[in-house]
This record gives structure tokens, sequence and C-alpha cells, in this order.
């Protein structure tokens, strides 16, 4: 039966340990990376739950990722699965715990799961492309990176207010920039759900943008989602993340909210936050940690 609410079991999975034994030493010495992090799902209205998210950190480096599952394709929800466990396994592999070269990471790591999407789906005789949005972003060395396909957005919150938004890869996001419809015409117009650009799908109409890196400052926080997170709330209502002492809790009240306010139409309704700063839990770790929340086996073969 599908678990509907957010505190689904995250699980803890050191993926490094047999990856790199040589590292650990110089991996302790390091400093450790500071913050508070929650992810949170709602299967809303949906009969299936094609969201998945997670995030995975070592003393260096903190990576965010979330993908949401096409419906209109054949197994969204193994799309969705294998742009998460593709970026969950490079970050294990990371020598020393650190990204190289973030950008570089990034857009590999994303068309590689793309690529993966479509070999799938080859070998296991799917009978189509399963298709997914995806959105990531990387902490390292006082700078965040973010990547993204389709329309799941990652959001920089500061002050209570949101500086950056990623910029979405759909139908109504080019009428938008053409002003043919209003930023909050977007959230309501009945094709919203049309996107163009994503992992899997089309093979000919996969690309990545990747932000430049942006200097952290305290507090600042990320907040990744699903549009059937963003869509029903404010800037106002999902920047207060960036303030509120109780980040679990008002990540789970705002993620309540957007399934209130779309009731029977409301989507699977996913997010992860993290809020950066010298105030937040240390994290320590020897290898990498990679967290996804309810988590679920690799698709078969993968």
């Amino acid at each position: 039966m599908e678990k509907t609410w957010a505190e689904r079991g995250a699980l803890y999975y050191d993926w490094g340990l047999a990856l790199l034994p040589d590292n650990i030493g110089r991996i302790k010495n390091r400093e450790k990376m500071k913050f508070a992090v929650h992810q949170a799902n709602h299967i809303g209205a949906r009969r299936y739950n094609q969201d998945r998210v997670g995030y995975a950190y070592t003393n260096d480096a903190l990576l965010l990722v979330l993908a949401d599952g096409m419906g209109g394709h054949l197994h969204g929800e193994i799309a969705a699965e294998i742009a998460v466990h593709t970026f969950m396994r490079a970050f294990a592999r990371l020598k020393d715990g650190r990204v190289r070269e973030p950008e570089v990471f990034l857009r590999e790591t994303m068309r590689a799961g793309h690529d993966a999407i479509f070999d799938y789906a080859r070998e296991q005789q799917l009978g189509g492309n399963p298709g997914t949005t995806c959105v990531t972003a990387l902490v390292q060395d006082g700078h965040i990176w973010w990547a993204h396909a389709g329309d799941s957005r990652c959001y920089l919150l500061r002050g209570d207010a949101v500086v950056e938004v990623t910029h979405d890869h759909s139908v109504v996001q080019q009428w938008a920039d053409w002003g043919i419809i209003s930023a909050d015409e977007m959230k309501t117009h009945p094709d919203r759900n049309k996107i163009t650009n994503c992992l899997g799908g089309v093979e000919d109409m996969f690309y990545v943008d990747v932000s430049q890196p942006n200097a952290v400052q305290a507090g600042d926080t990320l907040l990744l989602c699903s549009d059937g997170f963003w869509s029903p709330l404010t800037d106002a209502e999902m920047a207060k993340l960036s303030s509120v002492p109780a980040l679990r809790e008002k990540l789970d009240e705002l993620i309540g909210l957007a399934v209130f306010r779309e009731a029977a139409r409301a989507d699977n309704t996913t997010a992860v936050v993290a809020r950066l700063g010298e105030n937040e839990e240390e994290r320590t770790t020897e290898m990498p940690k990679c967290i996804i929340l309810d988590e679920r086996p690799a698709p078969r073969d993968f």
C-alpha cells in the first residue's frame, strides 16, 4: 500500500565504503559540513507516487537531487528512480569526498541518468521510454551550483526572500517569457504540465541548464521541489523556510498546505530543503553518506 505522508522512512547508505578505503583518513581531517536538512513527500490525489528525492554528503560537499517521473509516460517512477540513483552512485565514488569540477559533474551525471533510462528501457523491453524531470544542487567550497531539466525547481532562499530560482523548461514558461501569460497564470494554466525537456522520454529533446557558482551566505537555504509543491504555494510562503527555527515542521506544513489547496487535483508533492551556516548541525562522516527518502531497490538490473 502506498504511503502518503512526509515521514516515510529515509534510509542511510554508506555507498562509498567499498569504494574509498584509501581516502578515509584524508576525509577525516577536513572541516565538516554544517547544515540542517529535511525531505518529505505526499502522494497527493494520485494513484501512484512517481516522485523521488534524496541527498548525500561528505565532510566537504552536499548534494541534493529530486526527480518527478512523468505521469503521461510509461514507468515514470522508474525514470525518476534511475535519475536519483545515478547521482547517488556518482557522488559515492568521489575521490577524497570532493567534486573536482562541479559544473562538469552536474552536467555529465544528469546526462548519464538520461542515457541510463534509455538503456534500461531497451534492456527490459518496456515498450516505451520513461521520462522524468530532474533538479540537483551541490554545495562545496563556500559556493552553490544547481542544474535542472524540466519544471522541477531549485530555489535559493535568503532573508525570507527568493533570490534565485531555476527557469522552467515548459510550454507555459515559454509563453510567460513571450508575455502571453503571467507568472501567476503559469500555475493554473491547463497546459502547465507540458514540459519541453526531460531525462528519458524523447532522446533528442534533452539538455541541462547549469548555474554559475553562487557564493554562500550564512543562513542560505536551498529548496528543491516538484511542481506539485511550488505550484500551489507563493514565493513568500516558501521563503519562510530560510528563517524558521523548526525547518522540518515548516516543510511538512507547506507540503500539507499544497496538497490541501489542490484537493482532488493534488499531484505528487515532494521537496528537500537544506539550510547552510555555522549555527546548523555539524555533519561528520568517514565516507560519502547517501539518504534517499522511502528508499526502494534500484530498478531490476540497473
